[in-house]
């Protein structure tokens, strides 16, 4: 057994100082990640602060127009939350693509943000691995890397982030924010996960001590349709091998409006910036939509055994923003 401590913060400023007091301190949501890296032993936290009775467990509208989470606003409530539904169903999609219900009814939003890589040699800690113990190398890089990054990985790790969610947000441009030691700040989505360079253990920019708030979404671009796919290697409870996020707007057969992410293809959501630059102004048609996707993933490094995902995310990414052409703003189903 390894010991450990457990506090109840009364407030957000409450759960910062205690975090803030010393090494080993950790944020209980769910527990749905951290309590099974607990028992691999790949955390082994001094103190873990619950945050669950905090006041953060709230989907409201903003003054804006978008929407604002709070972060212990469970999944399943998320996804089945009438405005997100109705004005942003790439989002609800991307939730019930993810894990069993009975996960979902206890993952919340802050925590769904911070899991940690599936990699079996970070999980094992009869391995080495450079994201759970700098330094010691990257068994992946020549194992077993089917499931692992084709994008932004670099020689010291290939992991991959393993949310439906953020890749969702992503596409969105959520804003996640946080409150710390030194005070508020916000941090777009697409920049809250690293890429893995020479510090692959530190998965987010998240400072020692700071608490993720909420996370806040924009008003949905007018007229654009958004859409969540995944592909996995079993039909439910399984992480992508590729999943694409993306909003969508034609006028007058020409693209007016997009935004795309990747999931299961690196260290962070992969938004896309280079296929949506290709995409503004162009005909909404399969062959600029090609030209697009052809453009965004000639960057890819696949390793050895898992250079199908270049192909899967192309064909992937195709078919939604093919299927967003012809579908008008609806619900998520």
């Amino acid at each position: 057994m390894k010991p450990f401590g457990y506090a109840r913060p009364a407030s957000t400023d409450e759960a910062v100082r205690l975090c803030a007091a010393g090494p080993g301190a950790r944020f209980l949501g769910g527990g749905t990640n951290l309590v099974d890296l607990m028992k691999l032993g790949v955390e082994i936290p001094r103190v873990l602060i619950d945050v669950t009775g905090l006041p953060l467990d709230r989907v409201t509208r903003t003054a804006e127009g978008g929407l604002s989470i709070g972060a212990t606003v469970r999944n399943s409530d998320l996804a089945a939350h009438p405005d997100v539904t109705q004005d942003y169903p790439a989002l609800s999609q991307a939730l019930l693509a993810g894990a069993s219900g009975q996960l979902r009814n206890s993952a919340t939003t802050g925590g769904n943000l911070l899991q940690r890589t599936r990699c079996r040699y970070f999980q094992d800690v009869s391995k080495p691995c450079n994201k759970r113990l700098p330094g010691s190398g990257c068994p992946a890089l020549e194992g077993t890397n089917r499931d692992l990054a084709i994008l932004g990985h670099s020689p010291e790790c290939v992991a991959t982030n393993p949310s439906d969610m953020a890749v969702a947000l992503a596409a969105l441009d959520a804003t996640v924010l946080l409150v710390g030691p030194e005070g508020e700040r916000a941090v777009p989505l697409t920049e809250f996960h690293r890429l893995p360079g020479e510090n692959p253990d530190q998965d987010t920019v998240i400072r020692p001590g700071e608490l993720i708030t909420e996370v806040v979404l924009p008003p949905p671009a007018p007229g654009a349709a958004s859409r969540y796919r995944k592909a996995r290697d079993r039909a439910s409870f399984a992480f992508a091998l590729v999943s694409v996020a993306a909003t969508l707007r034609v006028e007058a057969g020409r693209v007016e409006h997009a935004t795309l992410a990747f999931g299961g293809v690196a260290h962070r959501p992969w938004r896309a910036r280079r296929a949506e630059a290709e995409l503004r102004g162009a005909p909404a048609t399969p062959a600029a939509f090609q030209h697009a996707l052809i453009a965004e993933l000639a960057e890819a490094r696949p390793l050895r055994d898992n250079a199908f995902k270049v192909d899967l995310a192309r064909r992937l990414a195709l078919d939604v923003l093919g299927e967003l052409t012809t579908r008008r703003p609806a619900r998520a189903g």
